[in-house]
Parts: structure tokens; sequence; C-alpha cells
């Protein structure tokens, strides 16, 4: 069973960060052991909460404790998200080099978590510069959206084309993968698209008309999950997309804020939506 090590955030209530990625992971049949990075009441969307980022020699601790029980070469991949603080930053790599060096095969998936087209940056300072300038090097898989796209590389995406273009170019400085969670394009559609060796693809969904908080988190998951159990680049990427379709159809049809991962849990492991993807 596929083992990955979950370095996020924690809300109490609702579903992003650790809350939205380790239970997708468990219905993909892989084991997950959540570092939680801040703890939040809820997510921040909803204007006011309570609680604290965790303090980075914490995590480093927390970290350390595990690595004590011999258990990292089971490790398979780390999977990070919403940091809080950029001095977690060096401890995040710092435990990406210690898994690696316990087993030589593990991934480094990053979610380089700093904004969305509708907010902007949303991070504190020096978190967007790290993934850009340390974690992009050391990542095997990243998975920004197109916000976090362009940032990380400079290049202004305004369709699919460009797209594909920024996330080529962003595989030339490092990652083996590059996932595109999310792009609008023309006729009420949404994309997601992947760059990686063996060419660009691209799937489509109808768009809902709706914008929920977690739905990177969950698709980073469930993207990695797919690999780790042996899917191609191109099976993994459709069956994603198909279910963030699903859950979101479900969460607007039942009138819920948070993702409806429970209710709609069905959708991650086998999604009632059929994407065929293309190559670009």
């Amino acid at each position: 069973m596929p083992t990955v090590l979950s370095v996020q955030s924690r809300v109490a209530y609702g579903h992003v960060g650790n809350a939205a990625s380790v239970f997708p992971l468990q219905r993909l049949g892989i084991e997950a052991w959540a570092l939680d990075t801040v703890a939040f009441s809820n997510h921040t969307g909803h204007g006011q909460w309570r609680g604290s980022v965790v303090p980075a020699m914490q995590i480093a601790e927390l970290f350390e404790g595990v690595a004590a029980l011999g258990v990292l070469p089971q490790i398979d991949a780390v999977l990070s998200g919403y940091l809080g603080d950029a001095t977690t930053g060096p401890v995040l790599l710092d435990i990406v080099e210690q898994v690696r060096a316990a087993n030589p095969r593990a991934l480094f998936c990053c979610d380089p978590v700093i904004g969305d087209v509708d907010t902007g940056s949303y991070v504190t300072a020096g978190i967007a510069e790290f993934f850009r300038d340390r974690a992009l090097a050391l990542a095997d898989i990243i998975t920004p959206n197109r916000f976090e796209l362009e940032y990380l590389t400079g290049h202004s995406v305004a369709t699919l084309a460009e797209a594909g273009v920024a996330a080529a170019a962003l595989r030339a400085l490092g990652p083996k993968i590059v996932l595109v969670t999310s792009i609008e394009i023309e006729g009420d559609r949404m994309a997601m698209l992947m760059a990686g060796p063996d060419g660009v693809w691209a799937v489509e969904t109808p768009r809902l008309p709706v914008v929920l908080n977690g739905c990177g988190d969950v698709t980073a998951a469930l993207f990695l999950g797919r690999l780790l159990r042996g899917e191609r680049l191109a099976d993994a990427l459709a069956l994603t997309a198909a279910s963030m379709y699903g859950i979101i159809e479900t969460t607007m049809r039942l009138g819920r804020y948070e993702l409806a991962l429970v209710a709609a849990q069905e959708e991650l492991v086998a999604p009632s939506l059929r994407v065929i993807p293309r190559r670009l």
C-alpha cells in the first residue's frame, strides 16, 4: 500500500488542507500521514477564524518523532500545500530530503499555494518566493492554478494553448510533471492541463457556477494518489478532473459552502462523468 506524508494546513470545520487531502487519499487506498502547518477553526474564506500557525520548529520536531520510529522508508511521496509562514519552507525541504534519503524513489508533490485569480496572493511574505526560488527545483510534481502558474513562470495565461506553453516552461525549471488545476475556457467549460514526459494533455468539464475552497487541495491529492496506484499520466488527469466535477456538483446540489467530500466519496474512486484526455 503506497504511503503519503501530507504537510498542509488543518481546519476543525470544513475541507481544506489536510482536511481535504487525507480522506481522498485514503479512499484511493493510499496510507496518509498528516503534518499540520496551521491549526485554524475554519478556512479564511469565511472572513473570520480562530487559531494559529504551527511554528516551524514544532513541525520539525513532530517529523523527527516520526523519523525516530524508523518508518521513513515506507513513505512513497511527500505532498505539500499551505505553509502558513515562510520559515516552514526550509523545514519542508529538509523533510523531503530526509524522506528521499530513506527512500530514493519517493516523490515530492508540491502544491504551490500562493493565491488565485479572484483574490490575488493571500500568503504571508516570503512564501511565494520560497516556492519559486527553492521548492520548484526539488519538486517531482507541481500543481499550480492559473494564478500560480503565471507567477512562477512570468507567462501570461489567457488561453489553453498559453497554459500549455507556461506549463512546459515550468517543467524546464525542475518538476517532471506540471498539473494546472483549473483554467477557464470559452463556452462555459473548465479545463485541467498536464505537462509531462509524453507531452501536454488537457481535459475539459462543464463549468459549474460556484467557487469553493479546497478544490486545489483535493485535486493534488487525487492526482498524486492515482499516480501512486500506477495509473498512466493521461488517465490520472482525466479521472482527477472527473472526480472534481462530481464533488463540486454534489456540493452545489446539496447547497453547501464546504466541499461535500463524504457525501460525494464514491466520486473520488469511481467518478460518474466520463472525461476524455486530448494531447495539445
